[in-house]
């Protein structure tokens, strides 16, 4: 049986889908203080002899022996909001077990540079455009009311004051949980982008790679 807490009222819905996909037994629920209480129960547990020191990724292996299923996220905008949702749903998926690749091109690449100036030769072009984007996924605005840049930073506000990730910390996560992150390399060259200017642990493809993991994958999403 797992205990879990949380303070997000959608947990209710995502719960019981979480265990229905599973194979679990979400057995009730309850609210105290405006923290949810779920209890889990997994059906037909497959017992293991396996020390509690083993890495969590070894357990889960032994715990849930099913088909591996695959979702790829194409991030096109370079919209914050846009972006945190694809790396939400990427987080979520890969919570599930699932295999994720986000596709980073045009526009998208901006969630992967890094914040800080890296000298790098370029041309005038791909100078204007290094200018012109932001660096780095903090630096992103917003879709809607971005309001000169005050409309992220209100929204930024808001969501640590609801202890919500911010989208650089959605990113971390991503790439603790093996989420493949791609860079789309025929977009880089576009737009002047270099391989020192973005982040480390990332892969670099071109459309092909994207299509070989799309073909398999179980969810596919155009952000």
């Amino acid at each position: 049986m797992l205990e879990i807490h949380v303070i997000d009222k959608g947990a209710v819905n995502g719960f019981a889908a979480w265990a229905q996909s599973g194979g679990h037994q979400l057995v009730k629920h309850e609210e105290e203080n405006n923290l949810l209480k779920f209890w889990i129960k997994k059906d037909n547990f497959l017992y293991v002899n396996i020390p509690l020191c083993v890495y969590w990724n070894k357990i889960k292996e032994a715990l849930y022996m099913g088909e591996t299923k695959k979702t790829t996220i194409v991030l096109l905008s370079g919209d914050y909001d846009k972006a945190m949702a694809a790396y939400i749903i990427a987080n979520g998926a890969a919570a599930y077990d699932h295999e994720v690749t986000i596709f980073h091109t045009f526009w998208g690449l901006n969630a992967l540079r890094k914040e800080e100036k890296v000298p790098v030769q370029k041309g005038f072009m791909e100078k204007m455009f290094a200018k012109m984007m932001p660096r780095g996924a903090n630096k992103m605005g917003l879709s809607k009311m971005n309001f000169a840049g005050f409309g992220p930073k209100m929204i930024k506000r808001i969501m640590k004051k609801h202890n919500a990730m911010p989208l650089p910390e959605l990113i971390e996560m991503a790439k603790e949980q093996d989420v493949k992150l791609i860079a789309c390399t025929m977009t880089m060259d576009l737009l002047g982008l270099q391989k020192e200017e973005l982040l480390e642990d990332i892969e670099y493809a071109g459309v092909a790679a994207y299509l070989g993991e799309a073909e398999d994958g179980n969810v596919n999403l155009f952000i």
